[in-house]
């Protein structure tokens, strides 16, 4: 099986190349920003095949209203968040979801859990990881147990020997942090 190579570009560029509506931005888009789309959407909308359907149609969704996308309102990052989210929003709120969800057999439900809990992103096209070493040591020893280690808040309270509500707290705090520098 070939490899493919990953595609990256500057946002500059990419919104550039995008709003030409050359190939080369969907291309790059898909490589830099798939997991964290799905991701998104996979909080929002549950069966997984349903959120990559979702995800397909975000990509189409961006490529034809790429022109529509303003930088001094946003990064781009958060533009195609918004667009996916709204698109999960939207088909939750959708007669055919409604309708569909209420026939499914419990058999088809039994392992959804686990299955969701498989979405990943990658933390380094977002230069998350490089923003997480700049907050405050407590911060960044709760942001990497519970976001980079996979821990639940409970697991990384007994690991830290804090009291839950301080790990959930600094959880919050550093998020708010980290939000700053999105916006």
């Amino acid at each position: 099986m070939a490899t493919s190579k990953k595609i990256t570009l500057s946002e500059e560029e990419l919104v550039s190349a995008l709003q030409r509506r050359d190939t080369i931005a969907i291309k790059a888009l898909y490589s830099m920003y798939a997991g964290a789309l799905l991701g998104v959407i996979s909080r929002i909308v549950q069966p997984v095949e349903l959120a990559e359907d979702l995800l397909q149609e975000t990509f189409v969704k961006i490529w034809n209203s790429a022109a529509s996308y303003d930088s001094s309102k946003g990064r781009l990052f958060t533009w195609m968040m918004n667009v996916a989210r709204n698109l999960s929003i939207d088909k939750l709120r959708s007669k055919d979801f409604k309708n569909s969800s209420k026939n499914q057999e419990l058999e088809n439900n039994v392992d959804f859990i686990d299955e969701q809990k498989k979405v990943s992103f990658n933390a380094d096209v977002l230069g998350l990881k490089d923003m997480v070493t700049q907050l405050k040591p407590e911060f960044k020893q709760v942001l990497d147990l519970v976001y980079f280690g996979g821990y639940t808040h409970a697991e990384a309270a007994e690991e830290l020997n804090l009291p839950l509500g301080t790990v959930k707290t600094r959880v919050r705090m550093a998020i708010l942090e980290l939000r700053k520098n999105f916006n």
